[in-house]
């Protein structure tokens, strides 16, 4: 691994995040030959999970070793660089964009990829953050099949939480804890019970165990594992600064990019959980390919 300490040098691309997206978009750019420098915070969305699901070829692997696999072949490429750090700022310059390190160090690249990635903001719920990853998931295709058709819990945080409910049952037995989150209303009841969901009304006073919900009156019902959706922010905020297109999804504002993964802003490209109402590693991987190939035909014909 080497770092970079010259702001001289004008790399073809910098890449804003080295998570799953961000060096499947390096990895396109090193094999067309290209100056790339990855710049990670290394904070992984994923990194509270003991295993990563539905990724063809390494399924049920340790989300850390598929990244540090990763960049291992990333590395192996000559022209690629990696630095640790957090970006503090990024703006355009005559030649590309400048891009500043939070210990006030500068590089230059005449592309931008940034695949920063999303922070969760989780539920309010006493024991929840601690079992996040473990026994409270977010993503029913990533964790789902795992619970081996158990009890699975849904703890609503708002009325997007019918999604998951209405989803979850085919995983398993599925009980809507509302939580005082929301109220369905007579055709939301009508649709739970025809997918077998039973409803508990109650706030939730904490989890304890591995997935069990108690509610402030006492009661506690055991889950095999639990769901909620978090709202979410961007991690980074290069996004704004370079004044990107935002779209406001269904738990936060992402950053608007077209089919080829380019934002509003020409020269700069975003994938991963940072570009995408929604996502997992596989489709991160995929974005980031896409990314990295723009930004590739971007400094050919640009």
């Amino acid at each position: 691994m080497s770092t970079s300490t010259s702001a001289t040098t004008l790399n073809d691309a910098i890449v804003i995040g080295g998570s799953y997206a961000g060096m499947s978009a390096a990895l396109q750019l090193a094999r067309a030959r290209r100056r790339v420098l990855v710049i990670d915070a290394g904070v992984r969305r994923n990194r509270f999970a003991s295993a990563s699901h539905g990724f063809l070829g390494h399924d049920r692997r340790a989300p850390g070793a598929i990244a540090a696999e990763g960049k291992a072949q990333l590395l192996a490429y000559p022209s690629v660089r990696w630095l640790e750090a957090t970006v503090s700022q990024a703006e355009p310059c005559d030649d590309g964009f400048r891009v500043a390190i939070a210990d006030g160090h500068v590089e230059r690249a005449r592309k931008l990829v940034i695949a920063s990635g999303v922070v969760d903001e989780l539920p309010a719920i006493e024991g929840l953050a601690q079992r996040w990853g473990q026994g409270v998931f977010h993503c029913p295709y990533c964790h789902g099949y795992e619970i081996g058709s158990g009890r699975i819990g849904v703890l609503a945080s708002s009325a997007l939480s019918m999604h998951h409910a209405l989803m979850l049952p085919d995983w398993g037995p599925t009980t809507l804890f509302l939580n005082d989150a929301f109220e369905p209303d007579d055709a939301q009841r009508a649709a739970l019970a025809a997918r077998g969901v039973t409803v508990q009304a109650g706030p939730i006073a904490r989890l304890v165990d591995a997935a069990t919900v108690e509610l402030r009156d006492g009661r506690r019902f055991a889950m095999d594992g639990l769901f909620t959706i978090t709202r979410t922010h961007l991690a980074s905020p290069v996004a704004d600064q370079l004044g990107c297109a935002l779209e406001e999804g269904p738990t936060g504002a992402y950053i608007h990019t077209d089919a080829m993964q380019a934002t509003s802003v020409p020269g700069v490209f975003a994938c991963g959980d940072a570009a995408r109402a929604a996502g997992n590693v596989a489709i991160s991987v995929g974005a980031g390919a896409m990314a990295g190939a723009s930004a590739h035909r971007s400094l050919m014909f640009d």
